[in-house]
């Protein structure tokens, strides 16, 4: 079987899943209810992340179920790391979630996908 790249390994996991949006744009978290979701944000259903939850995702406005990129977060008060899949996110709602991240306990880095034409 062929090496896949990075990117395209993620594209084929979105293809093949379901985004289930369980905090949609402008709601607050459910334990901390001033932490309020810049964008809808919610799990690849079928999938498994290292909080034993779906793998997260975030949707940006783009509308084309594009990976556009993806943040890394670690965690000390959870004492995790994770993955956030970024789907048709724009340059600035990119940085908007990761201010989100950068927040408290917890710092992200973002990887953003170049595309070659």
């Amino acid at each position: 079987m062929p090496r896949m790249s990075f990117w395209s390994t993620i594209d084929a996991l979105v293809a093949a899943s379901e985004v289930v949006i369980d905090r949609p744009r402008g709601s607050a978290h459910p334990r901390y209810p001033a932490t309020v979701y810049p964008l809808d944000y919610g799990y690849l259903r079928g999938t498994t992340a290292g909080d034993s939850g779906g793998i997260d995702v975030w949707v940006g406005s783009v509308a084309t179920r594009d990976v556009t990129g993806v943040i890394v977060t670690v965690d000390l008060a959870k004492r995790d790391s994770e993955i956030k899949i970024l789907l048709d996110c724009t340059t600035e709602e990119m940085q908007t979630i990761l201010a989100f991240h950068n927040d408290g306990t917890q710092a992200g880095e973002l990887l953003v996908r170049s595309y070659i034409s």
